[in-house]
């Protein structure tokens, strides 16, 4: 095999590591793959990092311990993460999004990768060190968005229906109030999806009274999970008592004129406060 230079490995390690986020690299794995010494792999590590500190690529860290190494995670910048929540605040805030009942129109939102994938790393960097063992999400608008989490924090995603499925084998059923106006609405989950005393954690999309949100949360009660977190891409600014507390949500939407069509929606206050306390450093 020829000798690999270090801009070919620089360039390699990069795709490799980008490809598989929140993944741990050893160091033999990269010795073994390019025939270089440990230390010269450090040096590129550390050119590595530096360059994506640089450039606000994301965030290369090193893991010390036996089974350490080098992992890469998509992070963006409180200011590059509040400016493109802002960005998706403004497409949802244009005339004749907003539904009968208040709901807001975002399926051609959630449709778009790039959009989506900026969404799902902002919600991973905020449970990084919650290490849930899976993101859960409810069927089906919030797929999008929980996969791209899911991907980042390099876990599987674990979908609860709104009806068993034969396909899925047997299955846990529980009843829950959905919406604002108290609905009794049925949510299922396969036995065989999760394991007792694993970790979720909950993202959806959209979020009013919280029922759906605190069902999921009884959900995992019932398979003995503990759940991490729960994160929403828009929530509501009434109800102001929600049937689950303790929700981070990427946008707040204060309200809505149905005449017109449009929604006040704005970036979490969490967003702005993270983005003011990087500016001043």
């Amino acid at each position: 095999m020829d000798r690999i230079r270090r801009n070919e490995r620089l360039a390699a390690m990069t795709r490799i590591l980008v490809e598989s986020p929140n993944k741990i690299f050893t160091l033999g794995t990269f010795c073994e793959m390019f025939g270089a010494a440990k230390s010269t792999l450090s040096e590129d590590i550390d050119i590595l990092r530096s360059v994506f500190a640089q450039f606000r690529l994301g965030q290369l860290d090193t893991v010390t311990g036996a089974a350490g190494g080098v992992r890469y995670r998509p992070v963006l910048q409180p200011e590059d993460a509040y400016r493109a929540v802002k960005d998706l605040a403004q497409q949802l805030a244009v005339p004749g999004r907003i539904l009968p009942g208040g709901f807001i129109y975002m399926a051609d939102i959630l449709a778009q990768p790039d959009i989506v994938e900026r969404m799902g790393m902002i919600i991973a960097s905020q449970f990084y060190r919650s290490e849930p063992d899976f993101v859960l999400t409810m069927e089906t608008k919030g797929i999008p968005v929980a996969m791209m989490a899911a991907k980042a924090l390099n876990v599987p995603l674990v979908i609860v229906r709104r009806d068993s499925k034969v396909y899925e084998g047997p299955a846990v059923n529980i009843n829950y109030l959905s919406g604002s106006g108290g609905r009794v609405e049925t949510m299922s989950l396969s036995r065989r999806a999760v394991k007792e005393g694993q970790r979720a954690l909950i993202v959806d999309d959209f979020m009013r009274a919280g029922g759906t949100a605190r069902g999921m949360v009884d959900m995992m009660r019932e398979f003995a999970v503990t759940v991490v977190g729960v994160c929403v891409l828009v929530s509501t600014q009434e109800p102001s008592k929600k049937r689950l507390e303790g929700v981070k949500s990427l946008l707040v939407m204060d309200g809505v004129d149905e005449s017109s069509g449009t929604a006040a929606i704005r970036p979490a206050a969490w967003l702005a406060q993270a983005a003011e306390r990087a500016r001043l450093g």
